[in-house]
Order: C-alpha cells, then sequence, then structure tokens
C-alpha cells in the first residue's frame, strides 16, 4: 500500500491558517481527507468548526476524520501526542486519501516532519509538502504577525512548549520549511503594498518555493495539495535556526476560560461589547459561536486584540442546543467576571436588533 500524503499547514496565530483548511474540506473534489488540528484552549473551537464542513461520507463519524491535539505546541509534544494520533488514523489509511496538519502558531515545522522518520509512521505517510500562511496585511506594516501581544500570549500559556524562538526566528523557520507561501489578508492592503510584501520575500525563499496571494482562505485543492515533495528526507535543504531549546518558565497568569450563555446576542452589538471587554482587560483572542435572535443558523466569532470577524457558518441541528459559547485567552481573567458582564448586557435588551432577523447567510467584518 502506498504512503498517505500528508501536508503541513504552518504560519502564525491569526494568520488565517483555519479559514483555508475549511475551504479545502467544503471544496474537497471528492477527496477523503483527514484533518488534525493543533489547538489551543479549553474547548475545540477550529476543530468544530471544521467538523461542521460535513465533509465524511454519510456513514462515516466525522470525529474520526477531525482530530484536534489540544495538550500543547505540536513540535514539542510529537511523541506524546502526535505519534499515537498518527498511528490511529495509519490503521484505516485504506479510507483516506490525505492528512492535513494544521499546527498551532508556535510551532516549528522542522521537528514535526523530523517525525515521520520514525519507524512508526515512515512506512505508512510522507510529508507530501509544508505550506506557510503569512499575513500580508501585518508584513505591510512592518510585523510578521498581526497581533503580537497575542501570540506572546500563546507562548506563555503553552506549559509543553519547549523553545522560546525569537519571532523573527520562529517566522524565518517556517519560511525556510515551506514548499508554498500562501499570503492573506490582501485584501486589506492596496496593490502597492502587496508587490511590496512579495518582493521581500521573493528575497527570503528559494525559487522553487512559489508565493500565492489568497482571499478569504480561497485556494484550489490542486494548489494545496499534491507537492510529492518527501520532506523528510529531503530536510538537510531545509535549515532552521533551532530544533531545540532550553525550558523557560511560563507566566500562570496567562489563562483560557469557557464561557458558555443560554442567552442569544446580536451581532453587532456583541462585537462593540466584547471590543469593551478588550479595553478592560488583557484579553488577547476570542474565538466561539453565538447565537443570535429570530436566526436559523450559528454565527462564528473570532476576535485577535481588538479586530473581529463573524460569519455563519451552519444552520443550528434539532438536538443541539441555541447556546453562545465563547473562549477567552488572555492574562488572569476572572471567568464570573466576564460571565457576568455578558449576562447583564444580554438582559439589557442587547440580544435584539432587527437587521438581524432575515435567514441569509453573511459574513461581517468589525474593526
Amino acid at each position: 500500500m502506498q504512503k498517505i500524503p500528508v501536508t503541513v499547514v504552518t504560519g502564525f496565530l491569526g494568520v488565517g491558517k483555519t479559514t483555508i483548511v475549511r475551504h479545502l474540506l467544503q471544496n474537497n473534489q471528492g477527496r477523503r481527507i483527514a484533518v488534525l488540528v493543533n489547538e489551543f484552549g479549553e474547548v475545540g473551537i477550529d476543530g468544530e468548526l471544521l467538523r461542521s464542513c460535513r465533509v465524511c461520507d454519510e456513514d462515516e463519524d466525522p470525529d474520526n476524520n477531525i482530530l484536534e491535539l489540544a495538550n500543547g505546541c505540536l513540535c514539542c509534544t510529537v511523541q506524546e501526542e502526535f505519534l499515537p494520533t498518527m498511528q490511529e488514523l495509519l490503521k484505516r489509511r485504506d479510507r483516506l486519501d490525505c492528512i492535513l496538519i494544521e499546527t498551532s502558531g508556535l510551532a516549528l515545522p522542522k521537528p514535526l516532519v523530523q517525525a515521520f522518520r520514525w519507524p512508526e509512521i515512515r512506512t505508512g505517510a510522507t510529508v507530501d509538502g509544508v505550506v506557510t500562511v503569512v499575513d500580508c496585511e501585518a508584513l505591510a506594516s512592518g510585523q510578521f504577525v498581526g497581533d503580537l501581544d497575542a501570540l506572546e500570549a500563546q507562548r506563555q500559556a503553552d506549559d509543553s512548549l519547549e523553545h522560546e524562538t525569537p519571532i523573527e526566528e520562529l517566522f524565518e523557520d517556517q519560511l525556510a520549511c515551506a514548499d508554498m507561501v500562501l499570503l492573506t489578508k490582501v485584501d486589506r492592503v492596496d496593490l502597492q503594498a502587496q508587490n511590496r510584501v512579495q518582493q521581500w520575500l521573493r528575497k527570503e525563499l528559494p525559487d522553487s518555493v512559489k508565493i500565492v496571494p489568497c482571499k478569504q482562505g480561497e485556494i484550489s485543492p490542486d494548489l494545496l495539495l499534491g507537492f510529492n515533495a518527501a520532506v523528510e528526507d529531503n530536510l538537510d535543504s531545509r535549515p532552521s535556526h533551532h530544533d531545540t531549546e532550553e525550558d523557560h518558565e511560563h507566566d500562570e497568569d496567562i489563562t483560557s476560560i469557557h464561557v458558555v450563555l443560554d442567552q442569544a446576542f446580536e451581532p453587532t452589538a456583541l462585537v462593540n461589547h466584547l471590543q469593551t471587554l478588550v479595553q478592560h482587560h488583557e484579553i488577547y483572542r476570542i474565538k466561539g459561536f453565538v447565537a443570535v435572535p429570530n436566526k436559523g443558523m450559528r454565527l462564528v466569532i473570532q476576535g485577535v486584540g481588538n479586530r473581529f470577524d463573524t460569519f455563519y457558518d451552519r444552520p443550528w441541528q434539532p438536538d443541539e442546543p441555541r447556546q453562545t459559547r465563547l473562549v477567552f485567552i488572555g492574562r488572569a481573567l476572572q471567568q464570573t467576571q466576564i460571565s457576568t458582564s455578558l449576562s447583564e448586557k444580554a438582559e439589557n435588551n442587547l440580544d435584539f436588533h432587527p437587521r438581524d432577523t432575515e435567514g441569509t447567510e453573511k459574513s461581517r467584518q468589525v474593526s
């Protein structure tokens, strides 16, 4: 039996990796794809979001094809987390066409790829290609990531993290391991800025690595899959600053809290209130699902810093409680305080606005 191809999607927090994977699953062209999501937080919001794409056959359990590795940075937990998960997937590789791994924003690609040299994996799987996702808007403004505070919070909160690679070196490692670079958020900069970013990236990459602009995660599966690179056999040509790092102290004040509310919320008013919470608390990231009054679809909300994106992903299921579920990542967050704040706002007529009574799918960005 041939080795199953594995595509690794890497990139910093908030660059749009999950959006790209979600679009791929919704446009899989008949491919049977298993996804490993290296998620941070008490609730696997990204995993559930991907699960909602419903790409599995009718007689298949989608939980078997979309798996979350939620116990820390994937490159630091390959033996404890990644190896047993891959072994289970390989037991049913006759029912899969490929595997997609979405790493956390802190993962070094090379240690993960090296795991495919292990005898337990090598005979059954190969790294087909590494796709590095880059935020064009951030680079155009002279940064590597859109929200550095959120990235640093994720770094400090991960107790499994064994490397403290400077962000510049981590970015260089992600580029050095890439077979293709996806440039996201190109619609948020003008053409001159986009060209400037691509020219800078071109100097940092081998000629063989293509840079592909990507809007709203829309990328053809034929571009994202099928590199046939066997990356694990060619790691010497992909230099890395640090394959190992000494342990460092973690900030135990960085926390992740999960808030579940029975209330429904009008999206614009909710985002305004969340932006107020961000201003008064050390909140670095917010993500989750929202119940909207008189709406049959579930709203997805994702916030990095003070910037929020919302879209409707699917209808609520008949046996599914229409709850608002949010994950907050930040410093010294108090569960009761944030839950009470949201509940009080809902009771003060935050939860209704006539503009959101229509039943069509839509997207909104609030900055």
